[in-house]
């Protein structure tokens, strides 16, 4: 089974209910596939309210896999955003969660993700 992580265009995504997008959560429903995202990126996206009806049901199901940005896991990012010349905690959390779990990563920006050292085959753009 495949693991994939979103990150922020992927939730954007979601909410807006792009298919390629639903199509994963399917997979995840039927035990296919396993989400997850960082925290980081929640927060990014999150705006509260009435219109986020299809995100905030997706984040406060079992199908995805909310994961945290704890202290050793900042320090890594950190230390890799030095080495790839990006200062983008949020990209590079998720990049880590992707690394560590030899998942894929689902995006809006596959450069982005790309430069945080994720292989391109390992990258889908939504």
């Amino acid at each position: 089974m495949r693991h994939v992580v979103l990150d922020a265009g992927a939730l954007i995504a979601l909410d807006r209910g792009l298919a390629s997008v639903r199509g994963y959560v399917l997979l995840a429903d039927r035990e296919m596939t396993t989400l997850s995202t960082s925290s980081a990126v929640v927060a990014q996206v999150w705006r509260g309210g009435g219109r986020q009806a299809r995100l905030a049901r997706f984040l406060g199901s079992d199908l995805v896999a909310e994961i945290p940005l704890d202290p050793e896991t900042a320090r890594r990012i950190g230390t890799l955003a030095a080495a790839v010349g990006s200062r983008d905690v949020v990209d590079g959390h998720v990049a880590l969660i992707a690394l560590d779990r030899d998942a894929v990563v689902l995006t809006s920006d596959p450069k982005d993700i790309a430069r945080w050292g994720v292989p391109d085959e390992r990258i889908v753009r939504c």
